[in-house]
């Protein structure tokens, strides 16, 4: 859309407004220009129907909501310029330009929740025999995609874990999550063997207590492990976008394939919020209806 035809007393205070957030929060240059450009659209499309900013209504602002949506356009973008209308609104009533703000009321377009990018069964298995267990390095690689995926732990949970926080007779690993919170979390069998197998050859003088060291003997980054996992998923001709958090979709995915209680998962994940898990019921239903599609007479 173009952006000419904007009515000078629009022009003004668009670059007004643009201006004082520049100074208040020192927003970077591209924020800025689609700040603008948005800006400049919404002012454009009102100078065609003889409209400005400073003059519109709530009802102006459904019937471009309702436009748009006529033109297909995405709600993303709806929702990017719906938040940018409300911070320049917002604005113009504290400079007293307006009396009242237009966008009060109006609800954004809810934007569609991609679903968690997830590996097969047989993919994990591939990515989990990736490692060269013969080597130091390929063992702790092994130990650690086998615990990332037994657990369903955050990569930052995983590189930070110690030694102490392992209890190996148990067989439960205590995770400091998001918000500084603890969970115990249970780890399977073939995961304890292959940490039993690990911790067995672990050097405490070189680590202390820290149970996935790097280099340095220190905790191992997130991005160092990242580059671990992009590596043995070409050895297992692994061609999905992969991260350490594809593995913890994984998790919660494949224990929902095999009936896992959604709560139980919720607990497992550390999630406070249901609604948060609740995604992966999603990839879980869409599953069923490939397996459905695939193997029924009539799918």
């Amino acid at each position: 859309m173009a952006t000419t035809a904007i009515a000078t007393e629009d022009q003004r205070v668009i670059e007004q407004y643009l201006d004082a957030i520049w100074l208040e929060k020192g927003l970077a240059e591209n924020t800025l220009a689609s700040y603008r450009r948005d800006l400049n659209h919404f002012a454009h499309w009102l100078n065609e129907r003889n409209s400005t900013l400073m003059t519109i209504d709530r009802e102006w602002i459904q019937v471009h909501l309702d436009w748009r949506q006529q033109e297909m356009l995405k709600a993303s973008s709806t929702a990017r310029l719906m938040s940018c209308l409300r911070g320049f609104y917002r604005f113009s009533l504290r400079e007293h330009w307006l009396d009242e703000d237009p966008t009060l009321r109006i609800d954004s377009p809810k934007r569609a929740r991609p679903l968690p990018k997830s590996l097969t069964e047989a993919d994990v298995e591939a990515l989990l025999a990736a490692p060269d267990i013969e080597t130091a390095l390929g063992l702790r690689d092994r130990t650690m995609l086998e615990l990332l995926y037994a657990a369903g732990l955050r990569v930052s949970e995983l590189v930070t874990l110690t030694r102490s926080r392992l209890n190996l007779v148990q067989g439960v690993v205590r995770v400091t999550g998001k918000g500084g919170k603890d969970r115990l979390v249970p780890v399977g069998d073939e995961a304890l063997d292959w940490l039993r197998r690990y911790m067995a050859e672990l050097d405490p003088a070189f680590c202390g207590d820290v149970l996935f060291p790097g280099r340095s003997g220190g905790p191992m980054t997130r991005q160092t492990f990242w580059y671990r996992i992009k590596h043995h998923a070409v050895v297992a001709n692994i061609d999905k976008p992969l991260s350490p958090h594809t593995l913890r979709h994984a998790f919660a995915t494949h224990l929902l394939n095999h009936g896992a209680d959604l709560r139980v998962v919720q607990l497992l994940l550390g999630h406070s919020d249901l609604s948060t898990t609740q995604i992966y019921t999603h990839v879980a239903q869409h599953r069923l209806q490939t397996l459905h599609q695939q193997h029924h007479p009539r799918g």
